[in-house]
């Protein structure tokens, strides 16, 4: 089932509302669940919930799914300059935004020090950062990225999807090499093959570049090469087995 409830969002000072995925049963008999924390949580389980109409389709797969997890989706901010600022880690120029004051690591300190010790406190969860993973796509997925090498000792996992990081390939170097990884990380990344046009083959190698320095480092990664991927909810929904699978093997 999917709830929903509203918690007070520090870094903007205002309502947010989570929707929060929990299997059928959850809890019985004393059973823990590992948990995935994922961005744009709006846009996961229901069509009718969705930005422009078309969700990521969540809940079926995991109401079918062998795995049990319970899955946080964050609202963002309905404004989309504000949801930009607030998702990006870094002080970065970008040709569609302009000037981004990035807020990102005020977001990922919300999640870590206010969301994960109340979603522990109150939810059947293992708290450890071995079943803890952390998700999201476009923007969220340059967070994804961030929040997994700067706070690894929270999340041992990541699924990094379509992400915004060519603007902060710079940022990204630098984080991937002052960032301490455990052994066990474990890093999906993907991209489309018709996200941006001209722009893709940019994307890949950017990607491959950064999954190389995390390998470097220690982590297990897996590429993943959308063939004929958009950068909607629609190509994202198709990738959920596989980055999934990945995550929890």
């Amino acid at each position: 089932m999917v709830v929903k409830r509203s918690i007070f969002f520090s870094p903007a000072g205002e309502e947010r509302r989570l929707h929060l995925y929990l299997p059928e049963d959850c809890g019985r008999g004393g059973e823990r669940l590992p948990v995935l924390y994922m961005f744009d949580g709006h846009n996961l389980f229901f069509d009718h919930n969705a930005t422009f109409g078309k969700s990521l389709g969540l809940k079926e797969f995991l109401d079918r799914w062998e795995k049990r997890l319970i899955v946080v989706g964050i609202e963002c901010s309905a404004e989309d300059v504000t949801h930009v600022h607030e998702y990006c880690p870094f002080d970065i120029k970008s040709a569609i935004y302009g000037e981004i004051r990035g807020r990102g690591e005020a977001t990922m300190r919300f999640i870590t020090q206010e969301l994960k010790p109340m979603i522990d406190r109150e939810y059947p969860t293992w708290p450890f950062r071995e079943a803890t993973a952390i998700a999201g796509y476009s923007m969220g997925g340059m967070l994804a990225l961030y929040g997994v090498l700067r706070h690894n000792r929270y999340f041992s996992k990541a699924a990094v999807i379509s992400p915004s990081v060519l603007p902060a390939m710079e940022a990204f170097r630098a984080e991937i090499a002052r960032d301490e990884l455990s052994p066990d990380t474990r890093v999906f990344l993907s991209w489309g093959t018709n996200e941006y046009g001209p722009a893709d083959a940019q994307i890949e190698r950017a990607l491959y570049e950064l999954e190389g320095r995390m390998q470097q480092k220690g982590a297990s990664t897996w590429m993943h090469r959308h063939e004929g991927g958009q950068h909607n909810e629609a190509s994202w929904e198709k990738q959920v087995p596989v980055w999934m699978r990945f995550l929890w093997l």
